[in-house]
């Protein structure tokens, strides 16, 4: 179970970064051309956080229940904190994933509260910064904790 939710995670996380790429487009592309805010781009935005909602969801479900990894790292943090790939695994990642999900849900309510004048500007700060730090967080083949850009392959 834990290799096929592994997988899923892994997959899934190229559908977050094309919808946080194109969420991000389209806002940075109608604050430079002052186009007005449409129901397409709050339908971008809805389904970027709830594919990142997901995304997360899956990832605590991984890292709370089912991977032996995160289970054995517990039981010596001060060891694990003491290494760059486990502290990466145990803390790095999990932070940098949930901020990059606040910043998306703040974004997404301030958008929807915010002037429609300003609505491209909020979505480009805050889908902008959440897209940055997943990128950040994410382990990349060229990263110390290295995995493959497809798992399951």
């Amino acid at each position: 179970m834990y290799e096929g939710l592994v997988i899923l995670h892994s997959w899934l996380r190229w559908v977050v970064l094309i919808m946080a790429a194109v969420a991000f487009a389209r806002a940075a592309s109608g604050r430079f051309s002052r186009r007005p805010w449409t129901p397409l781009d709050d339908s971008v935005s809805r389904w970027f956080v709830i594919s990142l909602d997901v995304q997360v969801l899956l990832g605590i479900v991984i890292y709370m229940f089912f991977s032996p990894y995160t289970m054995s790292a517990w039981r010596n943090i001060g060891g694990v904190m003491g290494e760059a790939v486990g502290r990466f695994w145990v803390v790095e990642h999990l932070v940098g994933m949930l901020a990059a999900v606040s910043f998306a849900h703040v974004g997404r309510v301030r958008i929807r509260k915010a002037d429609p004048t300003r609505r491209h500007f909020l979505a480009a700060v805050f889908f902008g910064l959440a897209l940055v730090i997943m990128i950040i967080s994410i382990p990349w083949p060229f990263s110390p904790a290295a995995r493959p850009v497809l798992r399951g392959f």
